[in-house]
């Protein structure tokens, strides 16, 4: 069990631990030492674990960072197996974790607001109860600058079709890119993080 560090989550309550659950092992396909979560840890090393290869979400879902407190690049993980790095992200730019946290999903309902420019200025692209796999197709070709999330857990993504690296939405305002860890002002598709509660498959699968 990992020694959990006290450190509030970002922008939310930590949730409750009895919900969530993953397991991290050493080696690809789930091979070599491995090591549980149960709630926010946020330094991998600390906990003794230098290296993940392969994480199994028995109970989440759960968001990893590139960094230790919860820094960095990001990488949200529902319900399932993730035998490889390349099963969490293709953004190509790392393939390290060394940090988690749980995602509290407490809304059945979902709605975002995602302004071209910093302090919700500009153009705007604004989404109730749908996954987005594409802006443009909406008629929404301009950057993303800032982000109201009035309902629900979201993630956007630097391309179209959930590709490139990702960005956590929890509910509450984002005023600039830096504060939802962008490296650019540039989402291109955005989805919704089920809940088991309201939604039976509670994982989202893209389609390779």
């Amino acid at each position: 069990m990992a020694t959990d560090h006290q450190n509030p989550a970002p922008k939310q309550q930590q949730p409750g631990t009895s919900a969530f659950k993953l397991v991290i092992y050493e080696q690809e396909n789930f091979q070599g030492r491995c090591h549980e979560l149960t709630s926010l840890c946020n330094n991998l090393q600390e906990a003794g674990f230098e290296k993940v290869g392969s994480i199994l979400v028995l109970c989440g879902p759960w968001v990893g960072y590139e960094q230790a407190n919860c820094k960095g690049e990001q990488y949200v993980f529902e319900k399932g197996e993730y035998p490889r790095w390349d099963s969490w992200t293709n953004s190509r730019r790392s393939d390290t974790i060394a940090a988690f946290r749980p995602i509290k999903v407490d809304s059945q309902e979902h709605k975002i607001v995602l302004y071209e420019n910093p302090s919700f200025a500009g153009k705007k692209i604004e989404i109730i109860d749908d996954d987005v796999p594409s802006f443009h197709a909406h008629g929404y070709q301009e950057k993303v600058s800032s982000v109201r999330v009035q309902s629900g857990t979201w993630v956007g993504y630097q391309y179209p079709g959930y590709r490139g690296y990702q960005c956590l939405f929890e509910k509450g305002e984002y005023k600039d890119s830096t504060e939802f860890g962008a490296q650019f002002p540039q989402i291109q598709s955005v989805r919704r993080i089920r809940d088991m509660r309201w939604h039976q498959r509670g994982a989202f699968h893209p389609v390779n």
